[in-house]
């Protein structure tokens, strides 16, 4: 009987990507919002007033896939786009109360399903994992956690 090499840690995280994606897809299709829609919606809860480009960053989305998304949300009426006051040519794109609340309504749905994730770890080993998730996400040059701004998460 040969061995066979578990798979890689690459391979394991993105199918955990894949599953989180497509639970909260499931999870989030009765409010017509996608799983990345929603990314974008917790980004801008964190930190209101970012341009198109800095969402797209922040929410691991290409610039022009955020057009589209941001369209998406705005015709919903769960991000407003205005003029940035410090700068005349940028637009800078905020949470509605609309947006804020089908936030707080999934957020018990969304915090069973990370706990259903981490099922059988211990509170020390889920402290554990987020710190090893975000390290290894800053050795890649990925996005920091934003500061707050009006509303925590």
């Amino acid at each position: 009987m040969t061995d066979i090499a578990p798979p890689s840690l690459l391979y394991s995280v993105k199918q955990v990507e894949l599953a989180t994606r497509a639970r909260l897809d499931e999870l989030l299709k009765p409010a017509g919002v996608t799983a990345l829609q929603y990314t974008a919606l917790t980004v801008l809860e964190r930190r209101d007033g970012m341009s198109s480009a800095e969402l797209a960053r922040n929410s691991f989305v290409r610039p022009q896939s955020m057009s589209d998304l941001v369209g998406a949300l705005e015709r919903r009426g769960l991000i407003a786009r205005s003029p940035d006051p410090a700068s005349r040519r940028r637009h800078v794109i905020s949470l509605t109360e609309e947006g804020r609340t089908l936030l707080a309504h999934y957020d018990p749905a969304v915090r069973d399903l990370e706990d259903e994730m981490l099922t059988g770890f211990t509170a020390r080993e889920r402290t554990a994992f987020r710190a090893y998730l975000n390290r290894a996400r800053e050795a890649l040059g990925q996005p920091r956690d934003l500061p707050a701004s009006s509303a925590s998460s």
